[in-house]
């Protein structure tokens, strides 16, 4: 077909020799020739949905191809890729040699704006993530295979060009590497084979050694500093030890979080043993995902606030600590950023952990966190999602008042929360595009 002749034209086009280019090795493209020979065959197929199949996998591979200082991917309307010249002159030797944007706002430089990224950034809301997924229907296959995550990583930076590009995954990724079985099945969440209740659970846990159990997650940081070089931040992330401890511990997903706090109240011992044990796997999480690619980790800790505030200290905080005490030893310059859903009367306690950046949801007004951690302690938020189901013009209003009460240093506008499924695309473009057009 057309679609198919188009691809393989794109393909060789991208194998020539580019000025200013990395060199290309030849053998690079031989999983794309396989993936066409394992296509013919299904001559039962319509043809759309075979040259669909055939493109998906040229447009994998071109991602190798793709250069990164004068070149970038965009999608077109039939979500195959075609290369775009960029930036030239001063501009793009002005974006080559500068950090992104994102790690000079969070060291406090002056900067002509604030930096945007949005949590949930790649995925669900998106037309052709939903297409991707009719082809690689599970979760992690799209997050565990590296030219999967990176595509998908990539597709929000090829439309709206935010200042942040996220890596594709979960943070229940590193359990398999940690003995801990899990799935993660549509329309139910995650599963955990066998959930962690007692001291001998405990003690069939694994160090994670994150090179060998999950290489992938390396691979594809790698390769998405090669594509978006200085232009944009690199973002790792990783679960807070309580948070995972709460999958493994329930099961799965949980409404009040009963078994895991009986734990941490009842059988202290075994609590945080088992918060200890994940936490010495997080730190190291951390640390290879920085030394593969990440520029910025984000630590996720969803569902701290389930804990009131002095249990919160006591079961949760020590851990937080622990972790970037120990990954600012061997990486000083790494910035770190802390979220907590819920966490509006948790600011002052999540500032001790000396995280360089504290992630705001909407329990808390932009303006009073200022006030409450000060000017010198960096921030990111705080947009309530469901803002970008409304009209523009709210869009935009939310925006300046978010923006003009964060000031004019320290600032990552981000969601509250991820970005919801079903959120027009047009309104997330609008989004981003009122925030690159700011000027303090």
């Amino acid at each position: 077909s057309l679609q198919v002749l188009i691809s393989f034209a794109y393909l060789f086009d991208l194998s020539k020799p580019q000025p200013d280019a990395r060199r290309q090795q030849p053998r690079e493209i031989r999983p794309a020739f396989e993936s066409i020979r394992r296509s013919i065959p299904s001559v039962r197929d319509p043809p759309d949905i075979m040259a669909a199949s055939v493109s998906d996998a040229l447009t994998r591979s071109a991602l190798r191809f793709r250069t990164s200082s004068r070149h970038e991917l965009v999608k077109g309307p039939s979500t195959r890729a075609h290369a775009i010249q960029v930036e030239s002159g001063s501009s793009a030797i002005d974006s080559a040699t500068k950090d992104p944007l994102m790690l000079r706002a969070i060291r406090g430089e002056k900067v002509e704006r604030p930096p945007i990224w949005m949590m949930r950034q790649a995925g669900r809301y998106m037309k052709i993530y939903q297409d991707l997924c009719k082809r690689h229907p599970t979760f992690r296959e799209r997050s565990e295979k590296v030219d999967l995550a990176v595509e998908i990583s990539l597709q929000p930076w090829e439309a709206f060009q935010p200042d942040g590009v996220i890596l594709f995954s979960d943070i229940l990724t590193p359990l398999s590497g940690m003995n801990i079985p899990f799935d993660i099945v549509k329309g139910t969440g995650p599963i955990i084979m066998n959930p962690v209740r007692s001291m001998e659970d405990v003690k069939t846990i694994n160090a994670l050694e994150p090179e060998k159990s999950v290489p992938f997650v390396g691979e594809a940081l790698g390769l998405l500093r090669q594509e978006v070089g200085n232009n944009a931040a690199v973002l790792g992330f990783v679960g807070a030890p309580f948070t995972l401890a709460s999958y493994i511990v329930e099961g799965g997903t949980s409404t009040h979080y009963k078994v895991i706090k009986k734990m941490a109240f009842d059988a202290p011992d075994v609590y945080h043993a088992l918060l200890s044990s994940i936490t010495d796997s997080v730190v190291e999480y951390v640390k290879y995902q920085a030394d593969s690619g990440a520029q910025v980790v984000q630590i996720f800790d969803s569902w701290a606030s389930e804990f009131c505030p002095a249990d919160f200290e006591k079961y949760c905080l020590p851990y937080l600590k622990r972790i970037v005490d120990e990954v600012k030893v061997t990486h000083p310059d790494l910035p770190l950023i802390l979220y907590a859903s819920g966490s509006g009367g948790l600011l002052e306690r999540l500032q001790t952990t000396g995280a360089d950046v504290i992630s705001l949801d909407g329990t808390v007004d932009m303006e009073d966190a200022r006030r409450r951690l000060g000017p010198e302690q960096a921030v990111q938020g705080n947009i309530d999602p469901v803002t970008l189901f409304a009209s523009k013009a709210v869009i935009t209003d939310r925006v300046l008042q978010t923006v003009q009460k964060a000031g004019d240093t320290k600032h990552v506008v981000n969601l509250g929360h991820g970005v919801m499924q079903g959120t027009p695309e047009e309104h997330v473009a609008h989004f981003f595009k009122t925030v690159r057009d700011f000027r303090y």
